[in-house]
């Protein structure tokens, strides 16, 4: 092998593990920073699990183009990179709702069961500011779940509720 066809050789190798570390990328960004919630019973009975708010993404990055959910509401807050929860529905569910415990200002994004299909949620009510979502027809699959906050670096212990 003479030195330019080596050169090539190494170059080639190079590029095939760069692609190799890029296409891995994704999947170590769907690792969750605290405890999963599977849900498999119709109707959902209050299933919870605990974390703490992190990060300063915006989680409008994460809703894309214009920061908006599939119906209109406006996506807000920061939150880690990686999703604090994964929810795993086993059976679709005619009508969710997730709730954030915290008694702060929270926020909610929901991902799945594709990356295109967002749900965002904020203020329960006047009197309550933490995130709740409601919705119809959610289909069996894997949802992603971030928990955030309306100002960058905020920390705060939580817990979210799944229930019908």
């Amino acid at each position: 092998m003479n030195l330019r066809s080596h050169a090539r050789w190494h170059r080639t190798l190079a590029l095939g593990g760069l692609i190799a570390v890029v296409g891995v990328a994704p999947v170590l960004a769907q690792t969750a920073n605290f405890e999963s919630l599977v849900l498999s019973t119709f109707p959902a009975q209050g299933e919870s699990v605990d974390g703490r708010t992190t990060g300063s993404y915006a989680l409008s990055n994460i809703a894309g183009g214009n920061g908006q959910d599939k119906d209109g509401n406006l996506c807000t807050g920061y939150g880690d990179i990686n999703p604090d929860h994964i929810l795993v529905l086993e059976n679709d569910f005619s009508s969710l709702t997730l709730t954030v415990d915290s008694g702060e200002d929270t926020t909610l994004l929901i991902q799945g069961p594709d990356d295109n299909t967002i749900r965002c949620g904020q203020d329960i009510s006047r009197s309550n500011p933490d995130a709740e979502i409601s919705d119809d027809n959610w289909s069996a699959g894997t949802y992603r779940v971030w928990v955030g906050t309306h100002n960058q670096g905020e920390r705060f212990s939580y817990t979210l509720t799944a229930e019908e």
